[in-house]
């Protein structure tokens, strides 16, 4: 069976131990006049800060006293600040937009290094997709705009960060912790595919920390907005490929739930559940679901993970059935809110 296999030229860090699919796509090359982004969302401009301390957005007012609702924006709207993270095709700022001086990340990416690696499609996707989405675990994407040069994203500031930063400081987390952070994963899981929404790609690189210490998809580059539910591309990262993939075997939501269950594994024990020394182990170990758990993980923890990490992708456990968990239940009620780590003890 023939899989398409779409462009690993991803944007973010390399980590150690943690490949990308390594796959490309065959196209040709197109010139920079011709790169389109999506029309922009009519009625989506940032609103005024609210006056309690969330600094949350009016999705329905327009910056600042003035009636005339903005319908695009451009760079001079916004004081830029210190950078907050690099990529291969971009960087992302930190941002105050000058009329209501509410602060976002700004996240800035090159038309021409977008168009030689040949990820226009997944560009267009993620805005397509994140700009659509609302969200508490769910960064917000306010809108964008673009020159001739970059195209600019406009999204939610999420004060402390990646959670793969996180958790190498940390180390790992303990179970009432990875419980809450699980619960309000899958929940944002639960939203995604109501609406129609695999996102394909989730891992602690792609998982940002907001200002309650809540947790925020962030990455939507690899997701898909599929009615139908079956896939055939290979994508994401190697260490949370589910056994459908890595076989080349159509896929559909259930790649999601495999990968909340290698997440779930990672933020409990530091390292990923089927870590090797070399990609053929890690396929090996995948698509026999081989995994060693530590003494320290208790046997409730075991035994979701367990019913997650399922190779057959109709029997892993449903995320409604994940939030109904004696483990979530119980270290993570309804209500029970994330940590605030302090970076100067572990």
């Amino acid at each position: 069976m023939n899989i398409n296999k779409c462009s690993c030229k991803e944007n973010r860090p390399p980590t150690a131990g943690r490949s990308g699919c390594g796959c490309n796509i065959s196209g040709p090359k197109m010139p920079m006049d011709s790169f389109k982004v999506p029309a922009a969302p009519i009625g989506r401009p940032l609103g005024k800060v609210n006056e309690n301390k969330e600094h949350q957005l009016a999705s329905q007012s327009g910056p600042g006293k003035n009636e005339d609702k903005k319908k695009s924006w451009s760079l001079s709207d916004f004081d830029l600040g210190r950078p907050l993270g690099k990529g291969k095709f971009g960087n992302v700022y930190l941002a105050r937009e000058k009329e209501s001086h509410y602060v976002v990340a700004l996240k800035v990416l090159f038309k021409s290094q977008i168009l030689d690696s040949e990820i226009e499609h997944q560009v267009r996707r993620e805005v397509e997709i994140q700009c659509r989405l609302r969200h508490p675990n769910i960064l917000r994407m306010y809108g964008y705009f673009h020159d001739e040069k970059r195209i600019y994203l406009i999204l939610e500031y999420a004060k402390h960060g990646s959670m793969y930063k996180l958790l190498k400081e940390r180390e790992r987390f303990d179970e009432k912790t990875v419980a809450i952070y699980i619960r309000d994963l899958t929940k944002a899981l639960v939203y995604c595919h109501a609406k129609k929404v695999i996102h394909r790609d989730i891992k602690p690189e792609n998982l940002l920390i907001g200002h309650n210490w809540e947790l925020k998809i962030a990455d939507f580059g690899w997701s898909v907005h599929s009615p139908s539910s079956r896939r055939m591309t290979l994508c994401g990262t190697l260490d949370y490929l589910s056994p459908e993939m890595i076989e080349g075997k159509p896929h559909n939501y259930a790649v999601d739930i495999w990968s909340l269950g290698v997440l779930c594994y990672e933020l409990l024990v530091g390292l990923p559940p089927f870590d090797a020394k070399d990609s053929h182990q890690t396929y090996r170990k995948i698509r026999y679901v081989i995994i060693k758990y530590p003494d320290f993980i208790s046997e409730k923890a075991k035994d979701l993970m367990g019913k997650l990490l399922v190779i057959n992708p109709e029997q892993r456990l449903p995320l409604i059935n994940v939030l109904q968990h004696p483990w979530i239940t119980e270290n993570a009620p309804e209500g029970a809110q994330p940590p605030a780590f302090n970076p100067e003890q572990k």
